[in-house]
């Protein structure tokens, strides 16, 4: 395992290499793109009307409006390309303890928490 994972930032993307599952609920993200690249393991996503799972080799993009989740094996290994304002969404999540309070934060970065 790389003890240095692969992070980049640009003005319009950034990538990053990550472990661990996304948010437990669907949501959807208004105006943001995402994707991410299976490395290792495998990622199950889950919409509002199928999953699929994927594992090595594989990229998953998200467009803009589509609600969606995902989890990970406890071995998955993978790239998210993501926008620079969902970056500051997942640190704002990330510091924020009180669950309740996640959805007001999604709103503020233009997304919603659907469940």
């Amino acid at each position: 395992m790389n003890p240095n994972p692969f992070s980049a930032a640009g003005v319009s993307f950034e990538v990053h290499e990550w472990r661990g599952s996304g948010p437990a609920a669907l949501h959807v993200h208004h105006a943001d793109d995402e994707a991410w690249h299976i490395l290792e393991g495998e990622l199950t996503f889950r919409y509002s009307d199928r999953s699929k799972t994927v594992g090595p080799g594989t990229t998953v993009f998200v467009p803009a409006g589509i609600a969606h989740t995902y989890t990970a094996t406890e071995d998955a290994r993978y790239l998210i390309i993501l926008t620079p304002r969902l970056s500051a969404l997942i640190t704002a999540l990330q510091s924020e303890r009180d669950r309740s309070r996640h959805g007001d934060i999604y709103k503020h970065f233009n997304s919603e928490l659907l469940e």
